[in-house]
């Protein structure tokens, strides 16, 4: 005890006869200016960033059309819940399943490519290549079919908050989009 006492003792006494030392035993914060001279010679400051904040890249939810046949959007949670984790390379299997399951169209698609997908559902199954050319803006429900030179190419089905095939992504294909694809 006499010892904790010693100690607080000369402290006080430090910060009240030598004011300086003691401003130098508190912890200031660092000087939040970074000064330099630029190219042309003109001096500079700017703030110093001391917390890092990663922007998440937050894409908007998608928007529900009351023109597009709601047996889509119903196809679209078909898809959802029978999606696996990653891809079993089966995108147009499943978005055909889907579509099937939920009264979308009356019979299985016949084509084997996904980049004739478009095509054969304008043909045979009323549906009508929509005027957007980004995947973001399709509506809930709306298939996308994506292109490729030597592939198969890639089928989606637009859900609220990202894609859906043979497997989930809140993020579209990198493939070239062919077109968005919906049923009224």
């Amino acid at each position: 005890m006499p010892k904790l006492l010693t100690v607080t003792l000369t402290i006080l006494a430090i910060g009240a006869f030598c004011p300086r030392a003691a401003r130098a035993l508190n912890f200031s914060a660092p000087n939040s200016k970074f000064s330099y001279t630029d190219a042309s010679g003109k001096k500079q400051s700017v703030e110093v960033v001391d917390k890092y904040y990663p922007k998440k890249i937050v894409q908007p939810l998608a928007k529900l059309d009351a023109q597009i046949d709601p047996k889509l959007r119903r196809a679209a949670t078909i898809a959802e819940e029978r999606a696996r984790a990653h891809s079993l390379s089966k995108c147009w299997r499943f978005v055909k399943e889907a579509l099937v399951a939920a009264g979308a169209v009356k019979s299985r698609p016949q084509t084997t490519l996904a980049k004739q997908a478009g095509q054969e559902l304008v043909n045979n199954y009323g549906f009508k290549k929509l005027p957007v050319s980004n995947p973001y803006e399709a509506p809930v429900g709306s298939v996308l079919v994506y292109g490729a030179r030597s592939a198969a190419g890639h089928v989606e089905i637009r859900t609220e908050d990202g894609f859906v095939s043979d497997f989930r992504s809140k993020t579209p294909s990198r493939r070239p989009l062919i077109g968005v694809f919906a049923k009224s």
